[in-house]
């Protein structure tokens, strides 16, 4: 089966830019867009573990100005450095905050490789946003930048997805990632060299920070 953490709408839009040589550029999220969207993912992880009601997510969108990017996101739930959940709202028309905001809720409660996180958690639990940039697909399935861009692979309505930092934290190269992408997509490890595949890199900007810092 794809990828369970590739929720929500398909890789598709204004985002999907076309075939091309050159790499994905970086994305810029400057810091008080940071803040703001690490202190919705926090409310939203917190109600999402039944620590707060729904309520007080509302409140928080409420509350003051929402950023006007718009983008697909993913958020990573980490205990002690160990992958607690992850999951992406992959609608790159979509508000960022609200990618980001359903990305969290998804990976506290929805992730089938986990448990619901459960309020009790919340304290050891640490939250990373990434939200992804335009994709750019490669004439090149290997051009790509090992720990600097993220690749999906896609073929015949499947796709997978890896962020940039797969690399780096599990120490593959360029055919591993590739390989490793197509399993996370159902299909054979190879099929990223078939002529119907096709391979496409993005950046990402990642930040975070504990789930309770601030509340």
């Amino acid at each position: 089966m794809p990828d369970p953490s590739l929720a929500g709408s398909p890789l598709q839009g204004r985002s999907a830019v076309g075939a091309s040589a050159r790499l994905p550029a970086a994305v810029d999220v400057q810091a008080a867009e940071q803040d703001r969207l690490l202190e919705l993912a926090r409310v939203a992880v917190a109600v999402a573990a039944g620590a707060w009601p729904p309520a007080r997510l509302e409140e928080e969108l409420g509350r003051g100005l929402l950023p006007a990017r718009r983008a697909a996101a993913f958020v990573t739930l980490e205990q002690a450095g160990e992958l607690r959940g992850c999951m992406g709202a992959m609608d790159p028309e979509a508000p960022a905050w609200a990618s980001v905001v359903e990305a969290a809720r998804w990976a506290a409660r929805d992730d089938p490789r986990f448990g619901r996180l459960d309020a009790r958690e919340l304290s050891a639990t640490d939250i990373e946003i990434s939200i992804l940039g335009p994709l750019l697909r490669l004439d090149d399935p290997l051009a790509f930048r090992l720990g600097t861009d993220g690749i999906v692979v896609m073929r015949n309505g499947r796709r997978g997805l890896l962020l940039p930092e797969v690399a780096t934290m599990h120490g593959m190269d360029r055919i591993a990632m590739l390989d490793t992408c197509c399993r996370k997509a159902g299909l054979p490890p190879r099929a990223w060299r078939d002529p119907g595949s096709e391979v496409w890199a993005f950046r990402t900007s990642r930040f975070g920070g504990p789930a309770l810092a601030g509340l």
